[in-house]
């Protein structure tokens, strides 16, 4: 049975964030890579270095966290996964959900690439959603 890379580090950048972690390590992928590539350019993580242990590459990243006067931590990352093995979910570039108005991104994969929903709809493709991220 296969793994679920993009489930695994939705799950361990969630479990992070709650504990209050500021560095995950993820298993370094090509798709976990242009995940994680998006989130950096997005804003939702501060700094990734990919690091080598015994012929074995992973990306340490180093999460985002707000702070409120009130309440000493705020959790700033909500991922959902979406299309998952079982079940894949797909959707053309015109039926792109938007996540909170617009202000959430979703990450597709597609024949050019993965891509956030912004990027999916000006180039005019639709694919594969993977998950949502507000």
């Amino acid at each position: 049975m296969g793994r679920d890379t993009i489930a695994e580090i939705i799950s361990s950048i969630q479990n992070a964030d709650m504990n209050r972690k500021r560095v995950v390590q993820i298993a370094s992928t090509n798709i976990t890579e242009n995940i994680v590539k998006i989130l950096l350019r997005e804003g939702f993580i501060e700094n990734v270095r990919k690091h080598q242990k015994s012929n074995k590459y992973f990306l340490v990243a180093t999460l985002r966290h707000r702070r409120n006067r009130e309440r000493n931590y705020l959790n700033i990352l909500n991922l959902k996964r979406i299309s998952r093995p079982g079940l894949r979910i797909y959707s053309n570039y015109q039926r792109i959900p938007k996540i909170l108005g617009g202000m959430g991104i979703v990450i597709l994969s597609t024949s050019r690439g993965i891509m956030t929903d912004r990027e999916a709809r000006f180039q005019g493709i639709g694919g594969e959603i993977l998950c949502y991220i507000w």
